[in-house]
């Protein structure tokens, strides 16, 4: 219970704050950790350890979500932003699609089971090890920090008072890389709060500073999961319920309001 609180804050703290990062250093709204197949390639990792048993889950996703970011790197080179997130959509349904393979094709079934009780994302740690979580933490603690030592360089550069060299994007990168992975690795993926809830902060407070937005999202974040968690638990109806799904239908009838209101007001 505690393991799982834990990881419902990191988790809701992680993700949000990853999704304002990559808006604000691809000067996008649409910026998530998931638009450049990030969230998609921690999966396929925690997929390929599952099924193979050649390393741990976190160890998996890493490894996978480090290739993927070197390559979305390596893109950015090439092509402007709005190319970029076309080209991030299409490589993380590519990974996607190599993950549903994977997963498919799992050696006995108690091996699927376990892989989608992971991927329900319900804060039931299945199959996470100590391991895991002490390279969990410390992946957190590495994105976060970043994030905090950056943030006042991410405000400038949004603002367009300057512009990050691409050796700054990688390590950039690199740091968000770190957030998704704490929280995907361990609890599955988690869909809306990386888009929805820096998206919804940036109505709220108009300020350009992304540390407001650090603080805001966080604390939106970790409400929103905080309240799906303990409808899950204790509000389900008899009926298994998965995070993700749950989280959607309790908060974009919030979300539709807040951007009605939001048009109104412009």
């Amino acid at each position: 219970m505690i393991l799982s609180l834990l990881y419902v804050i990191l988790s809701g703290v992680a993700l949000p704050v990853g999704g304002i990062q990559m808006q604000y250093l691809w000067r996008n709204q649409l910026g998530d950790v998931y638009s450049l197949g990030l969230g998609s390639a921690a999966c396929l990792g925690a997929a390929a350890a599952t099924m193979s048993g050649w390393c741990s889950l976190t160890v998996g996703s890493f490894i996978c979500t480090l290739v993927c970011t070197l390559i979305c790197f390596f893109v950015t080179l090439k092509v402007n932003t709005q190319q970029l997130i076309t080209f991030g959509i299409l490589f993380g349904t590519f990974i996607g699609s190599l993950g549903t393979i994977v997963v498919t094709n799992a050696p006995t079934g108690d091996l699927l089971k376990q892989y989608y009780l992971w991927g329900a994302a319900n804060f039931r740690l299945e199959g996470v090890t100590t391991g895991d979580i002490i390279f969990s933490l410390a992946l957190f603690a590495v994105g976060l920090a970043a994030a905090l030592t950056q943030s006042g360089l991410l405000t400038r550069h949004f603002r367009n008072e300057t512009e990050i060299p691409n050796l700054g994007k990688a390590l950039l990168l690199l740091a968000i890389m770190c957030l998704v992975t704490s929280a995907v690795s361990i609890c599955g993926p988690i869909g809306f709060i990386s888009l929805g809830v820096p998206n919804l902060s940036r109505l709220i407070c108009k300020s350009t500073d992304i540390r407001k937005h650090y603080l805001i999202s966080g604390a939106m974040g970790i409400g929103l999961l905080l309240i799906t968690y303990l409808v899950v638990q204790y509000v389900n109806f008899g009926i298994y319920l998965p995070i993700s799904a749950t989280m959607a239908i309790l908060a974009l009838p919030l979300m539709a309001l807040v951007f009605v209101k939001g048009e109104k007001k412009s």
